[in-house]
């Protein structure tokens, strides 16, 4: 089995060398009969970045198939969050990759590992309920005070837009100039009687003659 090493230390760490976990992730494969494929360390970046140098190309590597297995020294070395986690051993497992976690004697190859990651799943997906029902209820709370939700509504000038379009600005060139969309555009110029529905402006001649 080729093994892939990933170790982090964040700058919380005061100056902290990955080398204890590399040294025990080289030792655990030794023991396990296993061939290094490659060691991705992280340094002085905290665990909760988007990005990370080494464990990006960690994944892209498991994208091109360089190694059978993960290993890293504990959860938090490799993952900020649960929901992290999953989606990261749900790509292994579709390119069929198995993970390690030393500290926490995880294995996806074995059937205990597998149960890990089934439980770490329900995990994921209630942290996702959790999240979606907070929300929820802080919407409903906002409405219960009679808070408006959502983005302002904006009014355009009408006049201003009578104005553009006399001048023969076409309907997306105005809401380019006023900084809102077409179609609030049309809808307030039809609001205040400045057009027709065919969408063609009245000029004040014909208005006056009707």
């Amino acid at each position: 089995m080729r093994v892939a090493i990933y170790a982090r230390v964040s700058t919380s760490n005061n100056g902290q060398h990955p080398t204890m976990q590399t040294r025990e992730l080289r030792e655990y494969i030794e023991r396990r009969g296993w061939q290094l494929a490659g060691e991705y360390v992280d340094i002085g970046i905290s665990g909760t970045k988007e990005k990370r140098p080494e464990l990006d190309r960690l994944i892209a590597d498991a994208h091109r198939r360089r190694f059978d297995v993960v290993a890293v020294w504990r959860f938090d070395r490799f993952a900020r969050s649960v929901s992290h986690l999953l989606r990261a051993l749900e790509t292994f497992q579709a390119l069929g990759i198995h993970f390690v976690s030393l500290s926490e004697s995880i294995d996806t190859s074995t059937p205990a590992g597998k149960l890990v990651f089934t439980v770490l799943g329900a995990v994921a997906e209630l942290e996702r309920s959790l999240i979606v029902e907070r929300v929820k209820a802080g919407l409903r709370n906002a409405r219960a005070k009679g808070k408006r939700l959502g983005r302002p509504r904006v009014f355009p000038d009408a006049r201003r837009i009578a104005t553009l379009r006399e001048e023969g600005l076409s309907w997306a060139k105005i809401a380019e100039r006023l900084g809102v969309g077409e179609g609030t555009v049309y809808r307030a110029a039809q609001a205040s009687a400045k057009i027709p529905a065919s969408g063609k402006p009245v000029s004040h001649c014909s208005a006056a003659a009707d």
